[in-house]
């Protein structure tokens, strides 16, 4: 790996407070409760009470295919049809096809799970793949949160006498392939649910127990569809909203061995999960194996039922999860390298053969919040690139890779925020030069330096007990229903210390009046920020260790 040096910072974030809303919804809250509401899209006493009383998890939503899919896989239970699961590699594709296998099991049928490797057949169906599922004995194919665009493979399997189903949340290409059922939201513009790919499994595996006329074990079903919910990013529409509400609960009263043991070795209490700690302590571990060696370890993981096997896979995950910080880590200290002469472009894109292909969607990610404008990373190899992208808000990155000549590409997919590509290395500029002129039209005007959005400017001693019990209903939290942010300023710093490696992170205890808060920030040195001083902060409230809460500083500076 090249020097960590960096010879580039990433640019400061600027502070822009949300102007208050027209309309607020009237209530029995405090005024700053329906202020949050109303920047949520919930601006009348009708919506804030269906947002606070969401629909039961077990309310099906219209998808396309939906029933055909059902009575295929209901038709294969009942014969006992060898089934073919193909799953992604990521956390999202792992609970599917995990979902999946447990529930065609208990209903008769022999599926095969099958998740592929990230390095050596990469994202989606691959002939390979489909080429031994056949010789297994698949009569059966069904992807999991893949197989919108794989009309080749589909074609093969369907030529060998196999029936596809696709269970997808992935952008509709032009043209379809030639499956029995495309179960996909996005192919009709009226369904206004987005669920991940294991969600949009789990509503299909409803819709199966009803026509088999089986009872469903939602909670164990809930508990894999609250993981892919969070860790894909999926959007907290009203359905998405119920899955994840009762996924979590089921997940604080979790049977799984597998999942058991990952929070155990991670220090989390499975009472105390929430959206944070499967985004940054679950999701993490069970994407580390994907990324570093195979998936089908987190796959085995959630699937288990054997005590022991469950804690060494939770420490293989474990120790994964540390290869794959030291790696990204690596990677970021490279990258900052190789943006030096590219930051003010309004699409990053750049790559190396020392950038993992396992970690260049982080990398995307960490740049495209560090710069707030489009990221694309690609591990260089001999003769094809794999990159993977990560967008902003207003800039839809698979359409971007739609709108560049399609012979530029070996393949390509995904949805508005994160898509990836395998390309020749001939044509990587011609693709960063399609994509950085996409960039420059669509965000031409914008102001592309890093901000924080705040919800509310607000005194911290302001945040009392009735605030926060409200705050508090407000969860789950995720995209479209963001945690709260406020800024307070001239909050007294009573303590200040450095933790972590290196001091890499910041412990503070905050004072504002009579109210003290325990507060962490974490990659953040606090330059000018001393004990006895003050500081102006943002931050949103976090559960800590304990079960208590404490502030989580997004950034802070010296105050008055």
């Amino acid at each position: 790996m090249a020097s960590s040096t960096t010879v580039t910072t990433t640019p400061a974030k600027r502070w822009r407070v949300c102007e208050e809303p027209e309309n607020t919804p009237a209530g029995d809250w405090p005024p700053l409760i329906g202020r949050l509401l109303a920047y949520r899209g919930v601006t009348t006493a009708e919506a804030a009470q269906a947002f606070f009383q969401a629909a039961p998890a077990t309310t099906p939503i219209p998808l396309p295919d939906l029933e055909i899919a059902a009575e295929r896989l209901a038709q294969a239970c009942r014969a006992g049809e060898t089934v073919a699961v193909f799953g992604d590699f990521d956390v999202d594709g792992v609970t599917a096809a995990a979902l999946l296998t447990e529930s065609l099991t208990a209903l008769g049928a022999r599926p095969i799970p099958y998740i592929p490797h990230r390095d050596s057949e990469g994202y989606g169906l691959n002939n390979d793949a489909v080429e031994s599922l056949h010789g297994l004995g698949a009569t059966l194919l069904v992807t999991a949160d893949c197989g919108t665009s794989s009309r080749d493979e589909i074609a093969t399997a369907r030529g060998h006498g196999m029936d596809v189903i696709v269970l997808d949340h992935h952008t509709v290409p032009e043209t379809l392939p030639g499956a029995n059922a495309i179960v996909n939201p996005k192919r009709d513009p009226a369904v206004i649910e987005e669920p991940a790919a294991c969600g949009v499994a789990y509503y299909v595996l409803l819709a199966l127990h009803e026509a088999l006329d089986r009872p469903a074990d939602t909670q164990a079903m809930l508990e894999l569809v609250a993981l892919a919910t969070v860790c894909d990013l999926a959007p907290l529409t009203p359905g998405n909203r119920a899955l994840l509400r009762d996924g979590l609960s089921a997940i604080a009263r979790t049977k799984r061995p597998g999942l058991r043991a990952l929070l155990a070795i991670s220090g989390s209490d499975p009472a105390h999960v929430d959206t944070e700690t499967i985004g940054f302590t679950i999701g993490p571990r069970l994407n580390a194996a994907g990324r570093m060696a195979h998936a089908r370890l987190a796959f085995d993981l959630l699937v288990s039922r054997d005590e022991d096997e469950a804690q060494e896979l939770a420490s293989q995950l474990h120790s994964l999860n540390r290869e794959r910080q030291q790696a990204t880590e690596a990677a970021m200290a490279l990258a900052n390298e190789l943006i030096a002469d590219d930051a003010d472009a309004p699409l990053l894109m750049l790559g190396h053969e020392e950038l993992p292909a396992g970690i260049v969607g982080l990398v995307a990610a960490r740049l495209a919040d560090a710069y707030h404008r489009p990221a694309v990373i690609y591990q260089r190899s001999e003769t094809e690139s794999r990159a993977s992208a990560r967008s902003i808000t207003g800039f839809d990155i698979t359409a971007a890779l739609r709108a560049c000549p399609k012979n530029l590409f070996v393949r390509f997919g995904g949805h508005r925020m994160a898509a990836g590509f395998t390309a020749k290395n001939e044509h990587l500029p011609a693709i960063k030069q399609c994509l950085q002129s996409r960039a420059q039209e669509e965000l031409a005007g914008r102001d592309l330096t890093p901000e924080i959005v705040i919800d509310a400017e607000l005194p911290l001693s302001e945040l009392r007990s009735e605030e926060i019990r409200w705050l508090a209903k407000l969860a789950p939290h995720g995209v479209g229903n963001p945690q709260p942010v406020f800024l307070s300023r001239g909050v007294l710093v009573t303590e200040r210390r450095e933790v972590g490696r290196g001091g890499a992170h910041l412990r503070l205890k905050l004072r504002d009046g009579p109210v003290i808060w325990q507060a962490i920030a974490f990659g953040q040195r606090g330059e000018g920020i001393e004990a006895g001083g003050r500081a102006d902060l943002v931050y949103t409230l976090s559960a800590d260790n304990r079960g208590g809460l404490e502030l989580r500083v997004l950034d802070l500076r010296p105050g008055e």
